[in-house]
């Protein structure tokens, strides 16, 4: 069986499920253009989609850049949205999750089915997340810790969009243990 780790870059969350599932990484940073990839996989069994589109032009802490950088990068977001959508039509997976900063992809997708920050699931750096999809959102740990605004405050650099992409490694754990 097969999960599809779309936009994961970092292979943290598809890294979870490795054991025991065949994942296939699509993500544009390796040279997998995730509107391209899925249909080479039609007769495969996926049995989860993971989805992780870039947040650049979605994410509200860019929010003062979106008019100058024109309508171009909204629409390459959401065409890598929309080929996230269309595998989802297409394999019928048992769960599928789609993962973005608080930011307009509500607007597209409307309101986000649950919400968490990483300090929820033990790690102390905050982020507020919004979560698409059919899945069973894990517990939050009993003990949460305080947080910091370090990806907030990360400063530019060339490698500051994938830095601040790196999801909570807690919370896949704790996602995996809830979607099989």
């Amino acid at each position: 069986m097969i999960i599809l780790s779309l936009c994961d870059q970092t292979h943290i969350w598809g890294g979870v499920y490795e054991d025991d599932y065949e994942v296939v990484y699509c993500d544009l940073a390796d040279g997998n253009d995730v509107r391209l990839k899925l249909w080479d996989m039609v007769d495969n069994d996926v049995q989860g989609i993971i989805c992780q589109p870039p947040c650049t032009s979605f994410a509200v802490s860019g929010a003062r850049w979106w008019s100058g950088k024109g309508v171009t990068p909204l629409l390459e977001g959401l065409s890598i949205v929309d080929a996230r959508l269309r595998a989802v039509a297409i394999y019928r997976p048992a769960w599928c999750i789609l993962e973005n900063p608080r930011g307009r992809l509500s607007s597209y997708l409307g309101p986000p089915q649950h919400t968490f920050d990483p300090t929820e699931y033990g790690e102390p750096w905050t982020k507020f997340t919004c979560l698409w999809g059919s899945f069973t959102m894990p517990q939050r740990y009993v003990n949460q810790v305080e947080g910091d605004d370090r990806i907030h405050k990360m400063p530019p650099s060339p490698d500051r969009g994938m830095k601040r992409s790196i999801p909570p490694a807690n919370f896949c754990q704790a996602f995996r243990e809830y979607n099989l």
